[in-house]
């Protein structure tokens, strides 16, 4: 129960008209030509975001230390899964669920952080029933997982305005969980004029926790319906 309470927290419904959250995540991650900034940047601004990193990436001990120094800044450590693509919902072979989530579980080791927090991919956003299989989703309740959505993947990677992008989703929604990236381009070269706009906003409250409507499941526990987010059994 504390875990909970410490990674998610409800939208609230008697804030100020113009006042918002923001919750910062990167993904991909982690890379020696960013995540050093990305961790900079946080650090001089005090920001405190989650970092869900691919297995691949961490199969190089010198990405695991990097993603050691993100832990120790206070940053959360979650699970991207291994190879990223294709989404585990497009995935049939037998014991994905070893070789995706698992073997990355593994490589996080004691920086993972305690919930156990595992973000799917999406495939730029997709919020459907590719980011998941069957027996993904029984895994992730056997072993206790913590899955965590987003409300907004700007498109940073795909080479779109982000800043525009995540700036209009702040002002249309009382709470923005954003999917950043700190790979090569992703989010670094813009990160700072992104952050001033928000100072310059006002009225953004940056918060480490997510938004309890982006956690549908905590430590094993379904909370919130996730059939949409599951692929139907195959006969």
């Amino acid at each position: 129960m504390h875990a909970m309470t410490t990674i998610m927290q409800p939208v609230r419904t008697n804030r100020h008209p113009r006042e918002r959250r923001l919750t910062l995540s990167f993904d991909n991650g982690p890379h020696p030509d960013t995540t050093p900034r990305v961790i900079e940047i946080l650090k001089e601004r005090g920001i405190l975001s989650s970092f869900f990193a691919v297995g691949r990436q961490l199969a190089d001990c010198d990405n695991v230390a990097l993603s050691r120094k993100a832990h120790e800044n206070g940053h959360w450590l979650g699970n991207h899964t291994y190879s990223h693509r294709p989404a585990l919902g497009e995935r049939y072979e037998a014991n994905t669920a070893e070789t995706e989530i698992a073997a990355t579980q593994a490589l996080l080791a004691d920086l993972a952080h305690p919930a156990k927090l595992f973000r799917p991919s999406g495939g730029g956003g997709n919020l459907d029933k590719r980011l998941l299989n069957p027996e993904c989703l029984a895994y992730l309740q056997a072993h206790r997982y913590s899955c965590v959505l987003w409300t907004t993947v700007p498109g940073d990677l795909a080479g779109r305005d982000w800043v525009a992008n995540a700036l209009a989703a702040i002002e249309a929604q009382p709470w923005t969980l954003l999917v950043l990236h700190d790979v090569p381009g992703g989010a670094v070269p813009r990160l700072e004029e992104f952050l001033d706009a928000i100072e310059k906003r006002g009225q953004v409250e940056i918060m480490q926790s997510f938004p309890d409507t982006c956690v549908p499941m905590i430590q094993g526990w379904i909370r919130l319906p996730m059939d949409q987010y599951v692929r139907d059994e195959v006969a």
